[in-house]
């Protein structure tokens, strides 16, 4: 059990002239679950009448058409209205709260106005970059990340002296700011949790979750997102919520995205190498991401590129954490073209905006880590080739279970020249 006997009652908290002033358009969507089978009712991010300067950060990053999970939290969350929602990966669930809480936001200098809690470093790093990227045209908005692993004198310096609008951070680096007297939650008014699952779950994490929102004040929005919620964490979420909108996709609805182009390739294992340079030569791509599965062939496969001459760099586990987040961002800001990562890079990471082509030199294991691997390309809205490769029966069986996922089938690829031209006329 979460001990939810611990956990404070948001709502009970406050007294009923508070709880009636909130909100008119919340309440009226007290309770609500909303399934997978709604009808579609946006069809581009313009339909959204974003500021121009967001729109335009939204444009130049390619996207055009939104997801079945940002159609339905988007509109809502822009009108401030308290949201718990569930979607799987690769459905544009981060970028969905990214957007809604820059459309609100109007920055006051010294003033914290929107806090986002990350159960790690390398996802508190992630998503900073997610708000950076889409308001690259609002120069008076600041954006800083919180962790540990770095001093915290740095952190107390940017508090002090360039006071951000936005602050991403994990929870034990933001509470003891808060105790150094150098982290203001007063003028909070959005509060997101990201993978909500995972900070609470666990109670000591928990408690320091809620120490930090008992210190923001009582009108302000709250959402909050994962892949999966259980019945009972859904409960201990909406402790911290006052009548919030659900929203739960369906497990078994069929993915969806047309702007993904996905096949296999069959062949022996000890003709991956040659495969994979072969369609290096020949493919036209911005950046690249090839999956394997263990540190090893990260790193052997990584040196055999270079001796190639192909620029490679690699992310695996056996780095500190440091040194993989130097990586990252030596990617995401285009020194190099090539990535090659386990899957450690899949879940934590998310939208690296160039890349438009994912292989997977080893087979995932399952479904969910074929979805965390094909949504590091910037989620939905992005045109991006995928192709796996296949030696054995457990892949063979692997792909069979993926293919009954999906509504576009992955088929196989009988020459380079197919792919070559889908590339080119991206």
């Amino acid at each position: 059990m979460f001990g939810e006997q611990e956990l404070v009652n948001y709502n009970e908290t406050n007294n009923a002239s508070q709880i009636e002033n909130k909100n008119d358009v919340t309440s009226l969507q007290s309770e609500t679950a909303i399934n997978s089978h709604m009808p579609i009712s946006t069809r581009s991010f313009k339909d959204y009448l974003f500021k121009p300067e967001l729109l335009r950060a939204v444009m130049n990053c390619g996207f055009e058409h939104p997801s079945e999970v940002q159609q339905k939290l988007i509109p809502q969350a822009i009108l401030g209205t308290d949201i718990l929602y569930e979607a799987k990966s690769g459905m544009g669930k981060t970028s969905a709260f990214v957007l809604a809480t820059l459309q609100q936001l109007k920055p006051i200098d010294g003033q914290i106005s929107i806090i986002v809690i990350c159960h790690t470093r390398e996802l508190t790093f992630s998503i900073g970059r997610e708000y950076e990227r889409f308001c690259r045209y609002m120069p008076s908005v600041k954006v800083s990340t919180f962790f540990g692993g770095v001093p915290i004198t740095n952190h107390e310096d940017v508090l002090k002296n360039n006071c951000p609008h936005i602050v991403l951070g994990t929870p034990g680096r933001i509470l003891a700011l808060i105790k150094k007297e150098v982290f203001s939650l007063c003028y909070i008014k959005h509060f997101i949790i990201d993978s909500c699952d995972y900070l609470l779950e666990s109670f000591d994490i928990r408690q320091d979750v809620q120490e930090i929102f008992k210190m923001t004040p009582y009108e302000k929005q709250v959402l909050m997102c994962s892949t999966k919620l259980s019945k009972e964490m859904r409960t201990i979420c909406k402790k911290f919520m006052h009548d919030p909108l659900e929203i739960y996709m369906d497990d078994e609805i069929k993915l969806t995205n047309h702007d993904l182009r996905q096949y296999y390739i069959k062949l022996h294992e000890n003709e991956k190498t040659q495969k994979l340079i072969n369609l290096l030569d020949k493919l036209e791509f911005t950046q690249l991401i090839i999956f394997v599965k263990s540190v090893s062939r990260c790193i052997d496969l990584c040196k055999l590129l270079i001796e190639q001459n192909f620029p490679a760099i690699e992310i695996h586990s056996r780095m500190t954490q440091e040194e993989r987040l130097a990586r990252y961002k030596q990617f995401n800001e285009f020194q190099t073209r090539i990535l090659i990562t386990t899957d450690l890079f899949g879940h934590d990471i998310i939208n690296i905006e160039r890349v438009n082509i994912i292989l997977h030199y080893d087979m995932p294991e399952d479904i969910e880590t074929y979805l965390h691997r094909i949504t590091r390309t910037g989620h939905f809205g992005r045109k991006c080739l995928v192709l796996t490769f296949v030696t054995d029966e457990n892949d063979t069986a692997i792909l069979n279970k993926l293919q009954s996922r999906f509504e576009v089938q992955i088929t196989e690829m009988m020459n380079e020249l197919d792919i070559t031209t889908h590339i080119e006329n991206r």
